[in-house]
């Protein structure tokens, strides 16, 4: 386990970032990607009749269709084990198979990251 104070400070806004969409959406995850030129984009998991996003790949396709050429890192905050394979296929699609995918518990302290691809 990582404490969010020991991270990267840029690491640390988008795990902080993703912390606040869950919070204030009173959704099961919190996302957040940051692209090539530091811009972030920060999503809640997405629940509709005719639509389910998981957060992380609501703030890639935020990024995408946003502009963004690549993506830096990604942070999802959750209460899962582990991030799902679908979202790490989104994440590699946009930056690449080495970016970083942090898992971050409700509480902000990093339990694993993993890389994209």
């Amino acid at each position: 386990m990582t404490e969010s104070s020991a991270l990267d400070p840029e690491d640390r806004k988008i795990v902080t970032l993703a912390r606040s969409a869950r919070a204030r959406n009173g959704v099961p995850e919190g996302a957040a990607v940051r692209d090539e030129t530091g811009r972030t984009y920060v999503a809640g998991s997405v629940s509709l009749a005719s639509l389910e996003l998981s957060a992380l790949r609501t703030a890639v396709a935020m990024a995408v269709a946003s502009g963004a050429k690549s993506l830096e890192a990604a942070v999802v905050v959750s209460d899962a084990a582990e991030v799902a394979a679908e979202d790490r296929a989104a994440v590699a699609d946009l930056g690449g198979a080495a970016t970083p995918v942090l898992l971050a518990g409700p509480d902000g302290t990093v339990r694993v990251t993993v890389s994209a691809g």
